[in-house]
C-alpha cells in the first residue's frame, strides 16, 4: 500500500510537470487569427488574388450550372465536399453575431477585416441563393456519393445537384436560419458598406416572409439533407430567432411584436434548453430577447420577454452546474453533449455565457439561479474554462484547434487537408483511389488546416489522432464561429464593457489619424426649427459613460402642423455620428419609418439617435401634402 501511495504520488508530481505551457495563459489573439483563417480553408468556388491558404484551389466551379443559377461559392461545412445550407447560414449568422459584439476587439487584433471576408464569402453565396422571394437554394452536392469519395475539391467527380425550397416544397427552418444570418450580416456592413447591408436586409426581408407564410419543414423538401443535418427541432425557432435579428437590424416594432405574439405558442418561453446549435436555436433567442429587454425596448411585450429572460437564466444556471438540469461535464471540466463533434455545442454555449455576462453587467444585474444571485463575471469565466480546455488546458495537454500550440491533432477527418495539395502535385485523385492512397496513411495530414477546431473529446476526455475517427477529429465551421467572438472577448481582457448600446460595428481597416477632440455637447435642449408647415424639435434624454466617453441620447419630434395630411417627407440629417432609430434611409436623406406611411394634420413623429457629441443638423429637404 505505501509503495502504491509513493507511486500516486509520483505519478501526480509527473502530471504536473508534463502539463502544457499554456496553462500560464492563452495567446488569445493568436488563436484568433487562425480561427479566422480556417474559412479560407473551407471556400469553394474562384478564390480571391488575397486568399492565404495558398495550398487550396479553385473549385466547384460548375455549381448550380444544371439547374440554371449560378450556385459558385459559399462554404464546406465539414471535411466533406457537400454546400450544406442550414449549418452554413447558422455559420454566418454566428460569426456576425461575434463581430456585432466584439468587432471592436477584433479590430485590435488587426483581423475584422477577415472576419468581415469571411462573412461575406457567405452572403454573396446566399445572395446567388436566393434568386426569387419564394426560391432558396439549400445544398449543392449529395452527401451519400460525396462521402463514398475521398478527394480534393479541386478534383470532384461527384454528383453537384442543387436542391431548393419553395412555396411548394417549404423549409421554413431553412429560410428563416438564412434570413437571421443576412439580417445579422447587414448590421455588420451597415457603416463600411451600407448599400451591400441594405441589399441583405431586402433578401432577409423576403426570406422571413417565406419562411413564415409557407411553413414546413426543409428536410420534408430536401430530403438528401435529412442523414447529415435533419432538422429534429423543427422551425419554429428559426422563425423567432429570425425575427430577433431582423428587429436588431431594422428597429421594425412588426418584429418585436412577432416576438411578443409568438414566445409562448412557439415555444421561446416555454423550452429551458441546455444545448444551442444550428438545429436548436431557443437558447440564443432567449438570449437576444433578454437583451432588448434589459435595453428597454420591449414596450407592452415585457410580460412576455420577461418568461424568455427566465428561460435564458435557466440555460445559464445550467451550464455554470447551479440549474434545476444542469449540463454533462467531463471529469476534466468540458461541457459534454454528445460523443459527434461535441465541440460545436461548447463553443456555441460559451458565447451565450459570454454576451450574456456582459449584458448581465452593463446592466448592473446579477445571474438569478435556484441556487441564487451569480456575479455575471462567474459567467465570463466558465466560457474561459472552456475555451482554455480546447487551446490545451485539459488531462491530455491537447489543443483541439488545429495549428495552435506545440500539440494538436495531426490526422484530421478532413478531404483537402489530408491530401496532397492540387498545386503541389496536380495528378488526379480518383474517388476510390483517394481512400487507398491517402485516407488510409498513418501520417500526418501534408496541409496544415490551419485554425480548425475538431470534434473533440469523449465524455470522460479520450481522444484518438486518427483519421477515420470522424466523431472526433473531423471539423466544422460552426465549431469555429462562435469562438470567434468569444476569442475577441478574452483577447481585450476584463476591461469596461456596455453590451447594451447600440451597435456601432467599427469599419474594417480605420484611418490612424489624429482627431480633434469632440465638441462639447450641449445638454439643454436645441433649439426648435421649422420648415413651413413642418416643425421639429431636438432634446438631450439621457447618457452615460462607456470606456471614458460620454454618450447622449437625442429624441426628435417631427410634427405636421398644418391641417393637410404630410404624405411623404424628407429629412436631411448632418454631423450625425452614431446609429438612428425610427426613419429609413433613403439615399442621402431620411424619410419615414417602414412602418408609417403618412402624418395627419397636428400629429408626429419621434426618432432617436445616439452619440458623443452635439445634436446633429436635422432639416427638411422635401415634402409633400395631401
Amino acid at each position: 500500500m505505501m509503495q502504491l501511495a509513493k507511486f500516486i504520488s509520483l505519478s501526480h508530481f509527473l502530471l504536473v510537470l508534463c502539463l502544457p505551457l499554456a496553462l500560464a495563459g492563452h495567446d488569445y489573439g493568436q488563436a484568433l487569427s487562425k480561427s479566422i483563417l480556417f474559412y479560407e480553408a473551407q471556400r469553394s468556388g474562384i478564390l480571391p488574388h488575397n486568399q492565404r491558404v495558398s495550398w487550396r484551389g479553385h473549385s466547384g466551379l460548375h455549381d448550380g450550372k444544371a439547374s440554371g443559377v449560378d450556385l459558385v461559392g459559399g462554404y464546406y461545412d465539414a471535411g466533406d465536399n457537400v454546400k450544406f445550407g442550414l449549418p452554413m447560414a447558422f455559420t454566418v449568422t454566428m460569426m456576425s453575431w461575434s463581430v456585432i459584439e466584439y468587432g471592436k476587439q477584433m479590430a485590435a487584433n488587426g483581423e475584422l477585416g477577415h472576419a468581415m471576408d469571411a462573412i461575406k464569402w457567405g452572403t454573396d453565396y446566399f445572395i446567388k441563393a436566393h434568386p426569387e422571394p419564394n426560391v432558396l437554394y439549400g445544398e449543392v452536392g449529395d452527401g451519400n456519393s460525396d462521402h463514398y469519395c475521398w478527394q480534393r475539391p479541386e478534383d470532384m467527380t461527384t454528383d453537384r445537384r442543387a436542391y431548393r425550397i419553395d412555396s411548394s416544397n417549404p423549409g421554413s427552418d431553412l429560410a428563416g436560419e438564412t434570413a437571421a444570418a443576412m439580417a445579422a450580416a447587414s448590421i455588420v456592413f451597415r457603416h463600411s458598406n451600407p448599400a451591400y447591408a441594405a441589399e441583405l436586409l431586402r433578401h432577409a426581408y423576403q426570406l422571413f416572409d417565406f419562411a413564415d407564410k409557407y411553413r414546413g419543414k426543409y428536410d420534408s423538401s430536401i430530403s438528401v439533407a435529412r442523414k447529415y443535418y435533419q432538422s429534429i427541432s423543427g422551425y419554429n425557432d428559426e422563425l423567432l430567432w429570425a425575427a430577433s435579428w431582423l428587429y436588431q437590424a431594422s428597429n421594425n416594432k412588426y418584429y418585436l411584436d412577432y416576438l411578443g405574439r409568438n414566445g409562448d405558442s412557439m415555444g421561446g418561453t416555454g423550452w429551458s434548453m441546455n444545448e444551442f446549435g444550428w438545429d436548436v436555436k431557443y437558447a440564443g433567442v432567449q438570449t437576444l430577447v433578454a437583451k432588448f429587454l434589459m435595453q428597454g425596448r420591449a414596450g407592452h411585450n415585457a410580460a412576455v420577454f420577461e418568461r424568455y429572460q427566465e428561460k435564458a437564466e435557466d440555460f445559464m444556471c445550467s451550464c455554470l452546474g447551479k440549474g434545476r438540469r444542469n449540463v454533462q461535464k467531463t471529469p476534466g471540466g468540458l461541457i459534454f453533449r454528445q460523443r459527434w463533434n461535441n465541440l460545436q455545442f461548447v463553443t456555441s454555449a460559451s458565447f451565450l455565457a459570454t454576451v450574456y455576462s456582459d449584458y448581465l453587467a452593463s446592466s448592473g444585474r446579477y445571474l438569478r439561479c435556484p441556487s441564487g444571485n451569480v456575479p455575471p463575471a462567474q459567467l465570463l469565466s466558465l466560457a474561459k474554462s472552456q475555451v482554455d480546455y480546447i487551446l490545451g488546458d485539459n488531462p491530455r495537454g491537447t489543443s483541439y484547434m488545429v495549428g495552435y500550440g506545440t500539440t494538436f491533432p495531426q490526422r484530421i477527418h478532413h478531404r483537402a487537408s489530408s491530401i496532397v495539395s492540387y498545386k503541389v502535385n496536380p495528378t488526379f485523385v480518383t474517388c476510390r483511389g483517394g481512400y487507398a492512397t491517402w485516407f488510409s496513411k498513418k501520417s500526418s495530414d501534408p496541409n496544415l488546416l490551419t485554425g480548425a477546431v475538431v470534434g473533440g473529446p469523449d465524455a470522460y476526455d479520450n481522444f484518438a489522432d486518427q483519421r477515420d475517427n470522424y466523431e472526433q477529429t473531423e471539423p466544422a465551421t460552426y465549431n469555429n464561429a462562435p469562438l470567434v467572438g468569444i476569442l475577441a472577448r478574452l483577447s481585450a481582457g476584463r476591461g469596461g464593457y456596455n453590451q447594451l448600446l447600440p451597435v456601432a460595428v467599427p469599419a474594417p481597416t480605420p484611418a490612424i489619424t489624429k482627431q480633434k477632440p469632440a465638441p462639447k455637447p450641449k445638454v439643454t435642449p436645441a433649439p426648435a426649427s421649422s420648415s413651413g408647415p413642418i416643425s421639429i424639435q431636438q432634446k438631450m434624454t439621457t447618457s452615460w459613460v462607456a470606456n471614458g466617453n460620454t454618450y447622449y441620447r437625442y429624441s426628435t419630434v417631427v410634427t405636421n402642423t398644418s391641417p393637410k395630411t404630410l404624405k411623404s417627407l424628407n429629412l436631411s440629417i448632418s454631423k450625425l455620428y452614431g446609429p438612428i432609430w425610427g426613419l429609413t434611409k433613403s439615399g442621402d436623406s431620411y424619410t419615414f419609418p417602414s412602418w408609417l406611411n403618412s402624418l395627419s394634420a397636428g400629429k408626429s413623429l419621434e426618432f432617436v439617435y445616439i452619440h458623443s457629441a452635439s445634436p446633429a443638423d436635422v432639416s427638411v429637404a422635401n415634402y409633400l401634402l395631401a
